[in-house]
């Protein structure tokens, strides 16, 4: 039987980080079901072969990443297996060595992110993330918190909750549809900064219509004016090829359980070294992390340390296959989604014609059909989307990514343009 010991393991993650690790024998015995990954000379990954690592069945087009994406079934494996363990040997020496992959997990996650370790705390998701970051900034009367209008709640309503209990105001910079450009954008947070502004929360792919933010720019504006800077990349961590040492942010959010195709209740929150000593912990309990800010913000109690282990696995393949492959594929197949969407008679596209513009959402109006109806139709054809109500930008919302096929997209635009030229 192969070992691995943690000698040879420093040695291959030095030499080729996951790929290497990953063609380690000790590395797929000791993981079965592991990611096979099938990377040509031409550097363009199999799709076909990343695909067949999920259980969606070849009939089922999961076209909601936005919202939950599936795990590879090495991470279910990796789960199962480690919970397993945790019940039938719950012994202090074994809750230890699950404990200390927490530290490997942050290293892939800062590898991936281009950071340092010391500046990662694991989270539960983005949603948390945020509010760690509204609960532990010093905010008062006097001061002002700038965000755009088409953030997640978590990094809309709670900075106005917040705002209203600690006596600081929170403004906003609208959304404009269709995107009109990242230089409009720009502007118009520069003419919204005043003198007592203190925060600048944006999400960078926004999970309404998909509109992308420049957040190298952003960030440098904030830093211009002395502001700290959040950014959610809850559509953009596990999509985009996020360095986070070009864009420079005071925070930057993310979750697993969407793009990074992860485990559930994992996530990620970066905070810049420069802020260290302004950012208050929102939690004090057992098993903080074990460098950097994590030994005084991560202590949570109890976390589902399988989950934790698994990601950094996740991270790790995403790593192997490269995070710009993944967002050139996903970017790919919205760009079809766009244009056979929108050669449909009826249907009006809320996401931009602009590439450039847009991630790998796609928003749309099915014309007069009922959107609940269509969403259940939808599903009734094997296909996953999302619907959005009310009177902001109504419709359906699909959202590819790397593990869809082309054939998935046909399934969808196929289905659509049935019920426009049918009903329901």
């Amino acid at each position: 039987m192969s070992t691995l010991d943690r000698r040879t393991f420093a040695r291959l993650f030095a030499l080729g980080g996951s790929a290497a690790l990953l063609g380690h024998p000790a590395v797929a015995e000791a993981a079965p079901g592991s990611l096979r990954l099938s990377l040509p000379g031409s550097g363009t990954a199999d799709w076909a072969s990343i695909r067949a690592q999920f259980l969606m069945p070849p009939d089922v087009a999961v076209l909601n990443a936005a919202n939950l994406c599936p795990a590879p079934r090495a991470v279910l494996d990796e789960v199962s297996r480690f919970t397993e363990r945790l019940d039938t040997e719950p012994f202090p020496g074994f809750r230890s060595e699950l404990l200390s992959f927490k530290e490997r997990t942050r290293d892939a996650l800062a590898a991936h992110l281009r950071v340092t370790p010391e500046e990662i705390l694991i989270t539960r998701n983005t949603s948390e993330a945020n509010n760690w970051v509204s609960n532990g900034l010093e905010l008062g009367p006097g001061d002002e918190v700038l965000i755009f209008s088409d953030n997640h709640p978590s990094n809309n309503q709670a900075w106005k909750a917040k705002g209203e209990r600690f006596g600081y105001s929170v403004r906003e910079v609208a959304q404009v549809n269709p995107h009109p450009g990242h230089e409009y954008y720009l502007e118009a947070f520069r003419r919204a900064i005043t003198p007592n502004t203190r925060v600048l929360a944006f999400m960078q792919h926004t999970n309404t219509v998909g509109d992308v933010f420049p957040a190298r720019e952003l960030c440098a504006l904030a830093r211009e004016h002395g502001i700290v800077s959040l950014i959610d990349g809850a559509q953009s961590f596990g999509l985009m090829d996020v360095d986070l040492s070009d864009w420079q942010p005071d925070f930057f959010s993310g979750s697993a359980h969407k793009w990074p195709c992860g485990p559930k209740e994992t996530g990620v929150l970066f905070v810049n070294r420069r802020i260290h000593d302004r950012f208050w912990p929102s939690m004090y309990s057992a098993y903080p992390g074990g460098r950097g800010l994590s030994r005084t913000h991560e202590g949570m109690g109890q976390r589902d340390t399988p989950a934790v282990r698994a990601f950094g696995s996740q991270i790790e393949f995403l790593s192997a296959i490269g995070q710009a492959e993944i967002e050139a594929r996903s970017r790919e197949l919205t760009t079809m989604l766009f244009e056979e969407l929108s050669a449909i008679e009826g249907v009006h596209l809320w996401t931009s014609p602009h590439a450039e513009r847009r991630g790998a959402v796609v928003t749309f109006r099915p014309g007069e059909l009922d959107t609940r109806r269509v969403l259940a139709a939808l599903e009734e054809d094997g296909v996953v989307a999302a619907s959005r109500g009310g009177e902001d930008r109504p419709g359906i919302r699909f959202s590819p990514h790397f593990y869809n096929t082309e054939a998935d997209v046909e399934r969808g635009v196929e289905a659509i343009g049935r019920y426009m030229r049918s009903g329901l």
